[in-house]
């Protein structure tokens, strides 16, 4: 039996309820509530966080790049653009930080992981374990009950605390202020739509990175069968654009996912 318990918080839905079932079922004294911020995040889910802690009866441990970089900084120090396959945002600024946390502060033979994935997502579990070996990594959520983000949201609500802005605004994932270069076409979208101001920094960001490096882009259009750059400038040309009439060039259905803790980005 493990005797340190750390839990690798996000900010979203199902970390906290991960950190709730590991706290009801270990005990919040030999738990850690450890957050990784990337300087991007949305300022609601700081308010998240602090009441989320509250609640549980447990502070959050925050870590960060030493340099406070955000994944702007991360791309352009790496002369790589992060994109849907790979972001070194998430080594950078997420596994890194949290694995030197980690090795200061635990003994691995004594310390168990947990991750927010669901049911849905074991698939994922082989990698993240790889990812972070030595240490060992478990997934509550992955087992019965089988609730999904709508019933942990629910749940959230009933103990008066409100769910962080970006779900309340049709988000998927509470993380990177609703820009997160592993998003796909329906999350950036819908960050034109909800903070286009957001959307510009990221377009200016990209196309700064396209002088640097040629013609590279967070997005990937595979119309017409070939796979080629799909830059954010485009996709936002692509919405102006877009008439009732004519067949969509928008992929309203593509929301990537947040993978910071897959085995490409751990390797």
């Amino acid at each position: 039996m493990k005797s340190h318990h750390v839990v690798m918080w996000s900010g979203g839905i199902t970390s906290w309820a991960t950190a709730r079932h590991v706290i009801q079922t270990h005990g919040a004294a030999s738990t850690t509530l450890l957050f990784a911020d990337t300087n991007a995040e949305d300022p609601d889910l700081h308010r998240f966080n602090r009441e989320a802690s509250a609640q549980l009866g447990l502070p959050i441990t925050r870590v960060t790049d030493p340099r406070e970089r955000d994944p702007w900084q991360v791309f352009q120090d790496a002369s790589w653009l992060g994109n849907t396959r790979i972001a070194q945002c998430s080594h950078a600024l997420k596994q890194d930080p949290c694995r030197a946390w980690l090795t200061a502060n635990t003994d691995p033979t004594d310390t168990m992981l947990y991750v927010g994935i669901d049911w849905t997502e074991t698939h994922r579990m082989p990698a993240i374990a790889k990812g972070w070996a030595p240490w060992t990594v478990e997934a509550p959520l992955t087992r019965a009950p089988y609730l999904d983000k709508r019933d942990l949201l629910a749940e959230l609500e009933t103990l008066g605390i409100r769910r962080p802005r970006l779900y309340r605004l049709g988000f998927e994932h509470n993380n990177c202020g609703g820009s997160c270069v592993k998003g796909g076409q329906a999350q950036w979208l819908r960050l034109l739509e909800v903070f286009p101001d957001r959307y510009a920094k990221a377009e200016a960001h990209e196309a700064r990175m396209r002088i640097k490096l040629g013609d590279v882009a967070i997005l990937r259009d595979r119309t017409g069968g070939t796979t080629k750059p799909l830059t954010l400038a485009e996709l936002r040309r692509r919405a102006e654009q877009q008439h009732a009439d004519q067949p969509s060039l928008l992929d309203h259905l593509d929301w990537g996912g947040c993978g910071c803790f897959t085995e490409a980005d751990a390797a």
